[in-house]
């Protein structure tokens, strides 16, 4: 298999044909996610822009972007092309966020400026594309029967966490990574249990093919979160506290990027 084969077996056709994802491209996607996060940590200490409250609440619109790019596109609001499906449409949409945020500290600085711009900014991009959803409505079928199903098991699965939040101490200092990867779980579950969906990641697809539920995606999703707050919050104590919370921030957007991409596909009729 010559090198364009390789890279169309495993790169191209699963994104043409919808075949989710598989051993390959998700180790080479995870590598330059982790690539991405070091270099974007790095460009943010250049910035002199801290990682906190401020800089979360700023980064809002642009979490948001995504998923609901990616719902337009399952809905054939937006083409599907390699930019408006994951993991293409996420590059596009970091690519805007950090355009974004380098056109306004080049303006403003790293002040106090910065943020609100930044996040109004981001705010007018979301606007864009709610507007096209908007005159394309006649494109989306609603089911409000999703919330039939999803109300009653986020509260379940929440509840869970404020339970385990009161118990743990690592898990009530990260309640609110918890709290978001057990609502991706929850979206995935209702989704796959009762609505006819499939799971594109290879761990998840293996997971729930081999229990036979979606359920197991709250067991995943908790053995997963839980050594990697603990190594950030025990073994890596000592390091910058920026980079801690940027690991954090980056594993807040992947449970709260693709459960809201979910939640909007069942309710867009994706």
């Amino acid at each position: 298999m010559g090198l364009y084969e390789f890279f169309y077996e495993y790169f191209i056709r699963p994104i043409q044909e919808n075949q989710g994802y598989n051993p390959v491209n998700t180790v080479v996607y995870a590598i330059i996610l982790g690539i991405a996060v070091l270099l974007l940590y790095r460009m943010l200490k250049r910035m002199e822009i801290r990682v906190d409250g401020r800089f979360f609440k700023a980064l809002i619109p642009y979490i948001i972007l995504g998923p609901l790019m990616r719902s337009m596109t399952d809905v054939g609001v937006l083409p599907r092309t390699y930019l408006t499906v994951s993991p293409g449409g996420y590059f596009v949409i970091a690519a805007f966020a950090i355009a974004s945020l380098y056109i306004v500290w080049r303006h403003v600085g790293p002040g106090e400026r910065l943020y609100p711009l930044y996040r109004d900014f981001g705010w007018v991009l979301v606007g864009g594309l709610l507007f096209l959803l908007v005159i394309n409505l006649d494109k989306v079928s609603f089911n409000w029967e999703v919330f039939k199903y999803f109300i009653p098991a986020l509260v379940i699965a929440e509840g869970a966490v404020w339970l385990l939040a009161k118990k743990v101490g690592v898990i009530k200092d990260n309640s609110a990574l918890f709290y978001t990867h057990f609502y991706d779980a929850t979206t995935t579950f209702v989704g796959i249990q009762f609505l006819g969906y499939w799971e594109q990641h290879v761990l998840a697809r293996w997971l729930i093919d081999t229990f036979g539920t979606a359920a197991v995606m709250y067991l995943e999703k908790f053995l997963i979160l839980l050594p990697v707050v603990w190594i950030l919050d025990r073994w890596m104590a000592d390091e910058d506290p920026d980079l801690i919370n940027f690991v954090k921030l980056t594993v807040f957007i992947l449970g709260f990027g693709p459960g809201t991409r979910n939640l909007l596909i069942m309710l867009m009729g994706g």
